[in-house]
């Protein structure tokens, strides 16, 4: 037995220099994970706040609630808002001032008609608002601006301000050419956004059981402003 054993072969010696010179083999690096912009990581928590405030409101919200559905870790969220109140008065920013900005350059053109300024109005309101989740917001205004007197301030100052003043430039102006019968639309341009609080309002209401025909409701409004509402005899 012991004999047997001394006669088996050896390793080669370079065989064995081969294997003692090879280098060790490289563990696996796990994936990288994918980089997210900052300004998509930005878009996905005002995407996600959106959706939280409009399904517990603007006192339930919760900020944990906001970053998890983001994706984000909660003081992720913090580099990009101080707080809930900033967060929100974001989101309305966002959703309102695309639609102003739209409005005021057609509005500044001095040979556009009012009619054409108001169905630029309506149209992008109907596509941008009540079209979309945005119409939440307004909703939450109305809902918790009485017990939440600052986010109904913010809105009144970014939102209410600036869109009656808008429309106060283009009644007046419509008034002055003709375009408009009377003067109310200019003394109360309030009547001019009317149609549209209510379009909102009875959306979340009424539109299961009545839908309304919100692009005909605006039509009828455009006329009524221009005094052409009447048809037929009188």
């Amino acid at each position: 037995m012991t004999k047997a054993r001394r006669n088996q072969p050896s390793a080669s010696p370079r065989r064995a220099r081969d294997r003692s010179a090879a280098p060790p083999r490289a563990a696996r690096k796990p994936p990288r994970a994918r980089k997210v912009e900052p300004e998509a990581r930005r878009q996905a928590i005002l995407d996600a706040a959106l959706s939280v405030f409009a399904e517990r409101g603007f006192e339930a919200a919760r900020l944990d609630d906001v970053a998890a559905r983001a994706g984000v870790a909660k003081g992720t969220l913090y580099l990009y808002f101080r707080d809930k109140e900033a967060l929100f008065e974001e989101l309305v920013r966002g959703a309102v001032t695309p639609i102003i900005e739209a409005v005021s350059q057609v509005a500044s053109a001095p040979d556009v008609p009012a009619h054409a300024v108001l169905e630029t109005f309506f149209a992008l309101f109907q596509k941008e608002v009540l079209g979309t989740k945005r119409k939440l917001l307004l909703r939450l205004i109305i809902a918790e601006g009485p017990r939440f007197p600052r986010i109904a301030e913010f809105y009144h100052r970014e939102v209410v301000t600036r869109g009656i003043a808008l429309m106060r430039g283009v009644a007046e102006r419509a008034v002055r050419k003709g375009e408009f019968t009377g003067d109310a639309a200019a003394r109360f341009p309030q009547l001019i956004v009317a149609p549209l609080i209510l379009a909102v309002v009875w959306d979340s209401l009424f539109a299961r059981i009545d839908p309304l025909d919100v692009a005909g409701l605006l039509r009828a409004h455009r006329q009524l402003l221009a005094g052409k509402a009447r048809r037929g005899p009188p």
